[in-house]
């Protein structure tokens, strides 16, 4: 595996090759990744909506969004929350802080439309209709128990989400093969679903999903709708997001592996020696 200052040496690397990225590849590379999110969006509602018991339902969520995350790692995509890591090339100063932002803006952009996108197409191609109309009342319950949160319980909901996100692309880059990959990813994942907070991307889908289901279905859907999705929900998720990705784990790891250290191929080996000799204790 990659050792943790590997990953940080080569996070600064990705960093620079995802702002070099054309406009309109952001766009597109964000739209994939808001598609595979939105796919592990229905699939965690699906396998929960027939389940009485709060706990096991979110527990079988929770073990199956990370799907979403795996597509995001391997298939080849750019996702907000994760990019949130650009930071750590910023702080070396090997990227100018507005290509980041720009990085961020459009690939967010890809993220919305694809995750809409499947929203959509899960709606009108009439899957809540599954088990006698229960999909579609947990989709509309899951919306909207996303814009009942006040500002600051999203905000900070956000930023939990993101330092455990962050860690799983952080622990998936620890791996050289796929199998370590998607086994690193997962946990992360899995505990953030688990525990309810809150991923911005994924939440374009449930919002969105959520409010066309009442639409179509003709449900009652108390105060969701397109301006507590985005003021309630979407925008102190993303504050959170940034702090918890960008704020908490690139800067903290940023400080630790790569602030003021001199790297060189003779401190990787040595560092690998250490770590070598400590296995075998």
């Amino acid at each position: 595996m990659h050792s943790p200052i590997e990953i940080a040496r080569n996070f600064i690397e990705i960093g620079i090759h995802k702002v070099r990225l054309s406009i309109w590849k952001m766009v597109i590379l964000g739209f994939f990744a808001g598609v595979f999110i939105g796919f592990a969006g229905i699939a965690s509602t699906t396998i929960s909506a027939t389940v009485d018991n709060a706990s096991v339902a979110r527990l079988l969520s929770a073990c199956v969004f990370p799907a979403g995350m795996a597509m995001v790692l391997v298939a080849g995509s750019e996702l907000f929350t994760g990019n949130n890591l650009i930071i750590i090339s910023v702080l070396e100063k090997k990227v100018r802080m507005r290509d980041m932002l720009k990085s961020w803006i459009f690939v967010f952009l890809g993220n919305f439309l694809g995750a809409s996108f499947v929203a959509a197409l899960v709606v009108y191609g009439h899957t809540p209709g599954l088990y006698g109309g229960r999909l579609a009342e947990k989709m509309i319950a899951s919306a909207l128990v996303r814009v009942e949160q006040s500002f600051s319980e999203a905000f900070i909901r956000g930023i939990l989400c993101n330092i455990l996100v962050c860690i799983a692309v952080w622990a998936a880059f620890a791996a050289k093969t796929v199998s370590g990959k998607l086994l690193m990813s997962f946990w992360p994942v899995m505990l953030f679903v688990l525990c309810g907070f809150e991923h911005s991307i994924a939440d374009i889908y449930f919002c969105i999903a959520g409010i066309l289901t009442a639409g179509e279905y003709g449900m009652d859907s108390g105060i969701l709708n397109m301006g507590s999705f985005l003021l309630k929900n979407l925008l102190p998720v993303t504050l959170g997001n940034i702090v918890g990705g960008a704020g908490i784990v690139g800067a903290g790891y940023w400080l630790v592996y790569l602030h003021r250290t001199p790297y060189s191929t003779m401190t990787i080996e040595a560092e690998q020696e250490e770590m070598d000799i400590a296995e075998e204790y």
